[in-house]
């Protein structure tokens, strides 16, 4: 397997949400020295950023620390995975260029990418990481990636605004995004009326669920808190770290570099279960699996057989976090002992065929009523779905 890194200034935003709007800043990016086998080359501009997000050797839990309380967790929650079906002896391998972000859409992948390096795998895989989701989209529709691991309003966008030459194959991560506070009393949505919250995502995922969880508990967004928009993650992380009282959103795994970086602070209100309570059963949906429609109908069974691949290494990630996160560091997609205690909270799941659908129309209906530009100004009818 070769994996590609490509690197932008700061660890970015990995939920922030595609939207072709002529309003939206393109972030700068430069790109890393691209490397083969088990090493991934890292630029400098990488290694400032994780020191500006708190990421420095000095202030990280030790993983002997959290490695034993991470096994005991996952035996508990989840179970190994059925070994993969044996290929047909006609099976033709394809090479397959997947995209995906650095943060969950990435994590669940992991047995995967450690599958296509030990060559293991019926297909053979190229894993290009992004750390900016605005160079993620165009690289699926130009075709230098054939499928892409994304947050599930971007495909919508991709698809409306090519035409339907994206299609969504499955829903690869639920919701990642949390309250945290130092200083600050917060243990309920309530408790937010009259606060600044700091955050990053703004006209994508985050700030829309931000404003839908409020306004169901008769919180008026734009009159009863004040939001205050940083440009990533690691920016809001750096901003709160001198203040006596602050309240963040973020999603994981920053809110866990936040609880080990900066004193005094710790995790709130986890807004996937607050979304659960006003949603009416409709699921927070993070991110998905998007593919090139022409890459589909051209290799078929080697889509279905990518799918089953990806499952079992969801399936085996959430069973075994320890040896997880040891993969998440070797991929440089999230230190060691950050990966053990926040894949147990990155609800990484795996949802296809009909049931992706329903929840993934339901989903976009929401965000499209917040804002119809979020979908790509409709939600994507039966055709945007990959089932087999």
């Amino acid at each position: 397997m070769k994996i590609k890194t490509k690197l932008g200034k700061g660890l970015s935003v990995f939920i922030a949400v595609l939207v072709f709007a002529a309003a939206l800043a393109a972030c700068s990016t430069s790109e890393n020295n691209q490397s083969t086998g088990q090493s991934t080359s890292v630029s400098q501009d990488s290694k400032t950023s994780d020191k500006a997000g708190g990421e420095s050797e000095s202030t990280q839990p030790s993983t002997e620390s959290v490695k034993k309380g991470a096994d005991t967790e996952n035996k508990a929650q989840a179970k190994q995975p059925e070994e993969l079906p044996e290929v047909d002896a006609n099976y033709k391998s394809a090479d397959i260029k997947v995209g995906v972000l650095k943060g969950p859409t990435s994590l669940g992948m992991l047995k995967l990418m450690d599958g296509a390096e030990n060559d293991a795998l019926a297909n053979k895989y190229t894993v290009i990481l992004s750390s900016n989701v605005e160079e993620a989209g165009p690289k699926l529709l130009n075709g230098e990636v054939d499928i892409m691991a994304a947050p599930v309003n971007m495909g919508a966008v991709l698809a409306n605004k090519s035409g339907g030459k994206v299609q969504m194959l499955a829903i690869n991560t639920l919701g990642v995004l949390y309250i945290g506070a130092k200083g600050e009393d917060i243990k309920s949505v309530a408790d937010l009326k009259g606060k600044t919250i700091y955050t990053s995502g703004k006209g994508g995922t985050p700030e829309y669920v931000l404003k839908y969880i409020l306004t169901k508990n008769g919180i008026d967004p734009d009159k009863d808190v004040t939001i205050e928009w940083k440009s990533e993650h690691t920016e809001v992380i750096s901003t709160i770290a001198g203040m006596d009282e602050a309240v963040v959103m973020c999603p994981e795994p920053f809110m866990t570099v936040a609880k080990n970086t900066v004193e005094g602070f710790d995790e709130a209100l986890d807004l996937t279960k607050e979304w659960d309570k006003v949603s009416d059963g409709n699921k927070l949906i993070t991110a998905g699996l998007f593919v090139r429609t022409d890459f589909a109908k051209e290799h078929p069974e080697q889509i279905k057989r990518f799918l089953q691949e990806y499952k079992y290494s969801t399936q085996w990630v959430n069973a075994n976090i320890a040896e997880a996160a040891k993969l998440a560091q070797k991929y440089d997609i999230v230190k060691e002992p950050v990966a053990l205690k926040a894949i147990p909270k990155c609800n990484i799941t795996y949802i296809d065929g009909k049931e992706m659908a329903e929840l993934t129309k339901a989903y976009l209906e929401i965000l499209y009523s917040y804002n119809p530009q979020s979908v790509g100004t409709e939600v994507p009818g039966d055709a945007f779905f990959f089932i087999p």
